[in-house]
C-alpha cells in the first residue's frame, strides 16, 4: 500500500490533544486493510520522523485509528503544528 492510502487522516479531538502533549503520540484514522507496519512506514515516510511504536483498534464506527508513539528525538507538538492540529 502507498503511504497516501494508509493515513486517511488525523485526528483532532480533546484526547488526541492529551496524548500529543503527555506521552508525545500522534493519532490517525487509517485503512481497514493497514497493518501495523504499514502506518509505520507510512508515516515516516510522510512525515520525515521516526515512529516508536503503532497501536490499532477499531472504533464502533468501523474505521480504524492508530495510535502512533514517536521516537524522544521527535516531538509529536511540532508534528502537529505542520499538520495543522494545533
Amino acid at each position: 500500500m502507498s503511504p497516501d492510502e494508509v493515513i486517511l487522516g488525523v485526528v483532532i479531538t480533546q484526547d488526541a490533544v492529551s496524548l500529543i502533549e503527555r506521552e508525545n503520540k500522534l493519532t490517525f484514522i487509517v485503512s481497514l486493510k493497514a497493518s501495523k507496519s504499514d502506518v509505520k512506514r507510512a508515516v515516516e515516510s510522510l512525515y520525515g520522523v521516526r515512529v516508536e511504536r503503532v497501536n490499532t483498534l477499531i472504533t464502533p464506527r468501523g474505521e480504524k485509528k492508530a495510535y502512533v508513539k514517536l521516537r524522544p528525538e521527535f516531538k509529536a507538538a511540532d508534528l502537529a503544528v505542520r499538520l495543522g492540529v494545533f
